[in-house]
């Protein structure tokens, strides 16, 4: 209960990091928050045009198919990218100013899902577009929402406060997100992947969490709850283990930066 305690005490400090995160991606920008859409825009063009030649396959609507596991990869990835750099970044203040260092991986993680939401826009376009109407299930998203953001807070705060001390980290999980990209059913379905090798698939959490996505976008049917209440409570554990992680090698960071 502490935690929640420090972060009311400095809400004002969290609202305002939150929002200068937010305004400042897209600063001096020509687009400005347009940006929000072109990246993802760019990254559809390219993979709904080359996908379907490499790997040949029945979906129909392939492009809201893949919409609907691109864009919530890309709040993933992004996430965990910009959370190996967050302390780095914020070395000068965190040097001289005291308050919660938790709020830095927590704005982060607050303000990319303010982003993610304001790109889903784009899958409900897709959606329409392709003559895919909405249906009730779409209530259930912001349930696949929470356990998604609570996995990556928690994978946050791990990688924030181990970059302190081993730099190299950023660079690895750059690479290990390019891996892990292709053990995740975004531009392919879990169908056709062989059952030998469904195994990693099944150990992925992204997996049941796009799946989740897509189920109320785009197969307008109730997703394996059960799976994701599973992913949910390694969620809070990753949470849990990775706040504990962050508050043992916070102390040292004034030190180390």
């Amino acid at each position: 209960m502490r935690i929640f305690k420090r972060l009311y005490e400095y809400r004002e400090l969290l609202k305002t990091n939150i929002k200068k995160d937010i305004g400042g991606k897209y600063k001096n920008s020509f687009f400005g928050v347009l940006w929000s859409f072109i990246n993802p825009l760019l990254q559809i063009a390219v993979y709904a045009f080359i996908f379907p030649k490499i790997i040949k396959n029945n979906i129909p609507n392939y492009t809201v198919f893949m919409v609907c596991g691109l864009i919530p990869w890309t709040y993933f990835s992004t996430t965990l990218n910009r959370s190996t750099f967050v302390m780095i970044e914020n070395a000068n203040i965190l040097k001289k100013v005291y308050f919660p260092r938790e709020i830095l991986p927590i704005s982060l993680t607050i303000s990319e899902t303010v982003n993610f939401m304001i790109s889903c826009l784009l899958i409900l376009i897709f959606t329409i577009a392709s003559g895919i109407s909405l249906t009730w299930y779409i209530v259930l998203f912001p349930v696949i929402l929470l356990t998604q953001f609570v996995l990556q807070l928690g994978i946050a705060f791990i990688l924030s406060s181990v970059t302190v001390y081993f730099r190299d980290l950023n660079h690895f999980i750059g690479v290990l997100l390019q891996l892990f990209f292709y053990a995740t059913p975004i531009v392919y379905s879990v169908e056709t992947i062989p059952e030998s090798y469904r195994w990693i698939l099944k150990m992925n959490p992204m997996t049941y969490i796009i799946e989740g996505y897509r189920d109320v976008f785009y197969n307008h049917e109730m997703p394996d709850m059960k799976a994701l209440a599973i992913v949910f409570g390694v969620s809070v554990v990753v949470l849990i283990i990775g706040y504990w992680i962050f508050k043992r090698l916070q102390r040292r960071f004034a030190e180390e930066l």
